[in-house]
C-alpha cells in the first residue's frame, strides 16, 4: 500500500435490499450537533435482523484543504448546491448496533470523551435505544481512526464494553501496532499510532484479528474496503433475501464523495486506492440497488445510491419508511 508523508499527516488527527423501520427517536429537536443534545436512534431490520443506527454527534472541519485533487472553488459549489455551508464540513457520526443470531453487536464506537464537544453522543443514544454496554457481545472495528475506536476506552481508562469480543482487521492491526511503522512515522503521526496503543494496549492479548470475507457475526462477513487505512473494512449484512452493505468510510459526506467518487478526501491515507475502492463498492450498489449504511452521511445515514453517468447520487431512506 502507497502511502505518503502528505497522507498520514492529514489521516493522523482523526447481497440485495431489504429493510423496514421498527422504530425511531429523536426526543427533542435542537441545533444539530449542540452540545449537551437529547439522545437520537433509528431503527430498522435487515430481514431478521435488526438494525440500531445510534447519533454520536457532529464535528465540523473547514473545507479548506480537505479535497486534496479539487480547487476550493469547486468543491464550494458543491456544497452550495446542496444547501451546506461553504466554509465548513459538517461531519456526521453514526456507529450502529445490530441484533443477529441472538447477540447484540456494537459496529464502531465513536468518539467517547476524546472528540469534539458536540460529539461522544454513542453511550446516551445506546442506553436510549434500550442497549446497556456490559448487554453487548461482540464489538467490530472498521478502522483505527479514532472517531471509530475511541469509544472503547475513555480517557480515564475506563473499558466500556466489559463483556464483549472485540474484533478488528487484521491489517489494520499488523499497521497500527507496528513499532516500526509507529517509530518511522512523521511527528504529526505518532499521535494517532499512540492512541491506537492507548485504546487497545491493554488488552491486546484478548483482540481477536479478522480477515476481509470472514463472517463477524452472524448474517454479518466483513468487506475488503482498503484505501481510507491499509486495512479498512465494510461489511455485508444479509437475512434470508434483505441485504445490506456497511461501508464504514469509503466516503465521507455524500454530497462530495458520492456526488464526486474521484475526489481524494484528506482523511484517505492511499488516495488512489481509496477511489478503487469507493467507485467498485458504489457501482455494486447501484446495480444491485443495495442499501447502503454510511458513517459519515446525514443521521440516521443509511439509503442507496444511483448512477448518474460518471458521478452517483445518495438517495436517503424515507424516515418511517425504510
Amino acid at each position: 500500500m502507497s502511502i505518503t508523508r502528505r497522507s498520514v499527516l492529514a489521516a493522523a488527527p482523526a447481497a440485495t435490499l431489504g429493510g423496514s423501520a421498527l422504530a425511531q427517536t429523536q426526543p427533542q429537536a435542537q441545533t444539530p450537533g449542540q452540545a449537551g443534545e437529547q439522545p437520537a436512534f433509528y431503527r430498522y431490520r435487515i430481514g431478521d435482523i435488526e438494525v440500531t443506527a445510534i447519533h454520536d454527534g457532529i464535528g465540523r472541519r473547514p473545507l479548506e484543504g480537505l479535497v486534496r485533487n479539487a480547487p476550493l472553488d469547486e468543491v464550494k459549489k458543491a456544497m452550495e448546491e446542496r444547501f451546506l455551508p461553504t466554509d465548513v464540513l459538517p461531519i456526521t457520526f453514526t456507529p450502529l448496533v445490530l441484533r443477529t443470531g441472538g447477540r447484540t453487536v456494537v459496529v464502531d464506537t465513536g468518539n467517547g470523551d476524546s472528540g469534539a464537544p458536540t460529539a461522544g453522543r454513542f453511550i446516551p443514544g445506546l442506553r436510549a435505544a434500550g442497549i446497556d454496554p456490559k448487554d453487548v457481545n461482540t464489538v467490530v472495528i472498521s478502522h483505527f481512526h479514532g472517531d471509530h475506536i475511541n469509544g472503547l476506552r475513555l480517557k480515564d481508562g475506563t473499558w466500556v464494553y466489559p463483556n464483549a469480543e472485540i474484533l478488528v482487521p487484521a491489517p489494520e492491526w499488523a499497521f497500527w501496532m507496528s513499532d516500526e511503522r509507529m517509530n518511522q512515522a512523521p511527528d504529526a503521526m505518532k499521535g494517532a499510532f499512540q492512541n491506537v496503543r492507548r485504546v487497545f494496549g491493554p488488552v491486546a492479548k484478548d483482540v481477536k484479528q479478522y480477515e476481509a470475507g470472514k463472517e463477524v457475526a452472524p448474517g454479518v462477513a466483513a468487506l475488503a474496503a482498503h484505501g481510507h487505512t491499509p486495512g479498512h473494512m465494510g461489511f455485508t449484512v444479509g437475512s434470508g433475501r434483505d441485504g445490506m452493505m456497511i461501508v464504514s468510510d469509503i466516503t465521507n459526506h455524500p454530497a462530495l464523495f458520492v456526488r464526486n467518487p474521484d475526489w481524494a478526501a484528506v482523511f484517505d491515507m492511499d488516495a488512489d486506492q481509496a477511489r478503487q475502492t469507493r467507485r467498485r463498492i458504489l457501482d455494486q450498489a447501484a446495480a444491485d440497488r443495495t442499501r447502503l449504511a454510511f458513517f459519515h452521511a446525514p443521521f440516521p445515514a443509511t439509503g442507496h445510491v444511483v448512477k448518474d453517468g460518471n458521478r452517483y447520487e445518495f438517495v436517503p431512506i424515507q424516515w418511517g419508511v425504510g
